[in-house]
C-alpha cells in the first residue's frame, strides 16, 4: 500500500510539533521558498512535495540535535510518510550527519540550499537595508570568501551542491536569493526598502 502523501498543513503541525526556535522555524520557511522556487524554475510537477521536504528538513535538529538526520527517519516512519520524502531529508545531511548521499534533483538542491540560505540570512542582517529585495549574489560571494563571517556555513557543501546540480555558483545564489525574496515578509528580511 502506497504511503499518504503529507500535505503542508501537516508538515508545517509537525515541525512545530518538535521545533519552538524563531531562528529554525524562519529557517525552514526560508528552505521552503526556495525549494519551491527551484521546482518551479526546474518544471517539477510535484511543487508540494519539494515544499514539504524544504518546511521539514530539520524537524529533529532542535529537540534531537545529536540524532540530527537519524531520529528524522523513526519520527516520520511513525507518522507514516513516504519513503522516499524520509530518504530526501536524510540525504541533506550527507557527510555531515548522515551518509545518505542526495541523487535526486530534488535531493541535491536541498544539499545545496541548506547552508547557503543560512549565509544569505547573514548577509542581509549586515546591510543596511536590511532587505533582502535589493541583494545581489555578488554581495554573498563577497561574504563567503570572508571565512570569519557567518563561520558556521560550510562553504565547501554550497560548492560541492552546485557542482552536483550542474549549476554555476552565481547562479545557484541568485536562484536562492530569488526563492527567499517570495517569503521576506515572513522571513523578517524585507528589510527598509
Amino acid at each position: 500500500m502506497e504511503k499518504k502523501k503529507p500535505t503542508r498543513e501537516e508538515a508545517l503541525a509537525l515541525l512545530k510539533k518538535y521545533n519552538k526556535n524563531d531562528a529554525l522555524l524562519k529557517h525552514a520557511l526560508a528552505v521552503e521558498a526556495v525549494m519551491v522556487h527551484f521546482a518551479e524554475k526546474f518544471g517539477e510537477e510535484d511543487l508540494e512535495k519539494w515544499r514539504v521536504i524544504g518546511l521539514t528538513h530539520d524537524l529533529d535538529y532542535e529537540k534531537y540535535p545529536e540524532e540530527h538526520c537519524s531520529k528524522v527517519r523513526e519520527i516520520l516512519t511513525d507518522e507514516g510518510w513516504p519513503e522516499d520524502y524520509i530518504r530526501a531529508i536524510q540525504s541533506h545531511g550527507w557527510k555531515i550527519c548522515s551518509d545518505v548521499e542526495p541523487q535526486e534533483r530534488m535531493e541535491k538542491v536541498l544539499y545545496t540550499i541548506d547552508e547557503l540560505t543560512g549565509l544569505i540570512v547573514a548577509t542581509v542582517l549586515m546591510r543596511p537595508s536590511r532587505s533582502i529585495m535589493d541583494l545581489t549574489a555578488k554581495s554573498v560571494k563577497k561574504k563567503m570568501k570572508q571565512k570569519s563571517f557567518a563561520a558556521g556555513v560550510d562553504r565547501g557543501i554550497i560548492e560541492e551542491g552546485a557542482k552536483l546540480l550542474g549549476m554555476d555558483l552565481t547562479e545557484v545564489i541568485e536562484e536562492t536569493i530569488r526563492g527567499m525574496q517570495r517569503a521576506a515578509e515572513e522571513l523578517g528580511l524585507k528589510g527598509e526598502l
